[in-house]
């Protein structure tokens, strides 16, 4: 795939799968932006990593819950590249994968659900808005949000979680069908559990034997297996394909 001369925001990318598709990005020749939150020492490791690749990158500092900060994270992109032609919606909010630790249904309590439907919609809501001036200029785009593979599946139900990212699946269809005539595409890619990250590190050993055990490919994903998908969801190889959903996850989800 050639991402040369193209421009490309990643969320979340100072770690984790958002790293790694920075770090793909700019093994193909792109411009990466790595927004992060907090975590200066592992955003300069990644700047450092694609840099040896070869891709021109810049790291934006900015919370994404914040509107404020999105503004600027696209003002920042558009004044030092001039365009923007790839957003990857990758941040999102901290949740704690554990079968033994998760809450009931009738043990839960709907603020629960409203804090991961803001983590999952907040900050992609607001970065499409931002970036969509840019892209409707020249009249192209690529849209990629990381959803999950439980929305289809679940295997185990994490129920906020999974309700927040069926509604980020939601939101990029019916996004999609608007962006589509103005040449703007908006895609998801949706893992299984991706091992070793920062959300997956407690995952207890028992769980991803039973997770193996279900899975085609008898392996779990890694941050580097996911990479892949958004980059030819990006790329003009799936230049006629808007408002799907791409699942990583060894053939867990088949459909």
């Amino acid at each position: 795939m050639n991402f040369h001369d193209k421009v490309v925001i990643v969320t979340g990318a100072s770690r984790g799968i958002g790293a790694a598709i920075a770090r793909a990005f700019a093994g193909e020749g792109a411009a990466v932006v790595v927004n992060y939150l907090q975590n200066d020492a592992a955003a300069e490791d990644v700047v450092a990593s694609c840099k040896a690749l070869g891709g021109d990158v810049l790291a934006v500092k900015a919370d994404v819950t914040s509107e404020a900060a999105i503004r600027g994270l696209v003002d920042r992109v558009m004044d030092d590249f001039g365009k923007i032609d790839v957003l990857v919606n990758n941040a999102f909010k901290a949740y704690v994968f554990d079968p033994d630790a998760r809450k009931l249904f009738w043990d839960s309590h709907w603020e629960e659900y409203k804090a991961q439907i803001d983590g999952a919609l907040f900050s992609t809501y607001h970065l499409c808005k931002a970036v969509l001036p840019a892209m409707k200029q020249r009249t192209s785009g690529s849209i990629v949000n990381i959803a999950s593979d439980l929305v289809a599946r679940p295997t185990i139900p994490y129920h906020e979680y999974t309700t927040a990212k069926a509604a980020l699946v939601g939101f990029s269809r019916n996004l999609a069908v608007e962006l589509g005539p103005l040449g703007i595409r908006v895609n998801c890619v949706a893992p299984g559990l991706v091992y070793p990250t920062d959300a997956s590190r407690a995952t207890k050993e028992d769980v991803k034997d039973m997770l193996i055990a279900q899975t085609p490919l008898r392996r779990i994903a890694r941050p580097e297996d996911v990479a892949g998908p958004v980059l030819f969801l990006a790329s003009d190889w799936s230049r006629f394909m808007t408002g799907q959903t791409l699942y990583v996850d060894g053939g867990l989800v088949m459909g």
